[in-house]
Protein backbone atom coordinates (compact mmCIF):
# COMPACT_ATOMS: atom_id res chain seq x y z
CA UNK A 1 0.00 0.00 0.00
CA UNK A 2 1.36 3.43 -0.90
CA UNK A 3 2.26 5.97 1.75
CA UNK A 4 -0.36 8.35 0.40
CA UNK A 5 -3.08 5.72 0.81
CA UNK A 6 -1.93 4.97 4.35
CA UNK A 7 -1.88 8.66 5.25
CA UNK A 8 -5.34 9.03 3.69
CA UNK A 9 -6.71 6.18 5.78
CA UNK A 10 -5.14 7.66 8.90
CA UNK A 11 -6.63 11.04 8.04
CA UNK A 12 -10.09 9.58 7.53
CA UNK A 13 -9.88 7.59 10.76
CA UNK A 14 -8.84 10.63 12.77
CA UNK A 15 -11.55 12.72 11.14
CA UNK A 16 -14.18 10.11 12.06
CA UNK A 17 -12.93 9.99 15.67
CA UNK A 18 -12.95 13.77 15.87
CA UNK A 19 -16.49 13.88 14.50
CA UNK A 20 -17.65 11.40 17.15
CA UNK A 21 -15.95 13.42 19.89
CA UNK A 22 -17.50 16.59 18.56
CA UNK A 23 -20.93 15.01 18.82
CA UNK A 24 -20.22 13.90 22.41
CA UNK A 25 -19.20 17.46 23.28
CA UNK A 26 -22.45 18.73 21.78
CA UNK A 27 -24.29 16.19 23.91
CA UNK A 28 -22.66 17.68 27.00
CA UNK A 29 -19.92 15.11 27.60
CA UNK A 30 -17.05 17.48 28.38
CA UNK A 31 -14.74 14.87 29.91
CA UNK A 32 -13.14 14.10 26.53
CA UNK A 33 -11.98 17.59 25.56
CA UNK A 34 -8.33 16.55 25.91
CA UNK A 35 -8.97 13.62 23.57
CA UNK A 36 -10.52 15.98 21.04
CA UNK A 37 -7.48 18.26 21.15
CA UNK A 38 -5.16 15.25 20.75
CA UNK A 39 -7.16 13.95 17.79
CA UNK A 40 -7.19 17.38 16.18
CA UNK A 41 -3.39 17.47 16.42
CA UNK A 42 -3.12 13.97 14.96
CA UNK A 43 -5.46 14.92 12.15
CA UNK A 44 -3.37 17.99 11.36
CA UNK A 45 -0.16 15.91 11.42
CA UNK A 46 -1.69 13.25 9.17
CA UNK A 47 -2.86 15.90 6.74
CA UNK A 48 0.56 17.50 6.64
CA UNK A 49 2.25 14.14 6.11
CA UNK A 50 -0.15 13.25 3.31
CA UNK A 51 0.42 16.55 1.51
CA UNK A 52 4.22 16.30 1.88
CA UNK A 53 4.22 12.76 0.51
CA UNK A 54 1.99 13.76 -2.40
CA UNK A 55 4.35 16.63 -3.22
CA UNK A 56 7.35 14.28 -3.12
CA UNK A 57 5.61 11.84 -5.47
CA UNK A 58 4.70 14.64 -7.89
CA UNK A 59 8.27 15.95 -7.84
CA UNK A 60 9.63 12.48 -8.59
CA UNK A 61 7.13 12.02 -11.43
CA UNK A 62 8.17 15.35 -12.97
CA UNK A 63 11.85 14.46 -12.65
CA UNK A 64 11.26 11.06 -14.22
CA UNK A 65 9.30 12.60 -17.10
CA UNK A 66 12.12 15.08 -17.75
CA UNK A 67 14.78 12.37 -17.72
CA UNK A 68 13.73 10.68 -20.96
CA UNK A 69 16.74 9.63 -23.02
CA UNK A 70 20.34 10.30 -22.05
CA UNK A 71 19.96 14.10 -21.99
CA UNK A 72 22.16 14.63 -25.07
CA UNK A 73 20.69 16.24 -28.15
CA UNK A 74 21.99 14.50 -31.28
CA UNK A 75 22.41 17.28 -33.85
CA UNK A 76 23.56 14.90 -36.59
CA UNK A 77 20.41 12.76 -36.20
CA UNK A 78 18.24 15.89 -36.14
CA UNK A 79 19.92 17.22 -39.30
CA UNK A 80 19.39 13.86 -41.04
CA UNK A 81 15.71 13.80 -40.01
CA UNK A 82 15.16 17.34 -41.29
CA UNK A 83 16.85 16.43 -44.58
CA UNK A 84 14.68 13.30 -44.89
CA UNK A 85 11.50 15.27 -44.31
CA UNK A 86 12.49 17.99 -46.79
CA UNK A 87 13.20 15.31 -49.38
CA UNK A 88 9.75 13.84 -48.78
CA UNK A 89 8.19 17.29 -49.29
CA UNK A 90 10.15 17.83 -52.52
CA UNK A 91 9.04 14.46 -53.88
CA UNK A 92 5.45 15.31 -53.00
CA UNK A 93 5.74 18.55 -55.00
CA UNK A 94 5.74 20.92 -52.03
CA UNK A 95 9.08 22.63 -52.74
Amino acid sequence: MEDIEIAGQLFRGCAEDLTRLQQRLRDGETGEVKDAVKLARELRSATQLMLEERNKVEKLRKEAAGAVGDGVFDLDAARDEIGRRLACLRRAGGG
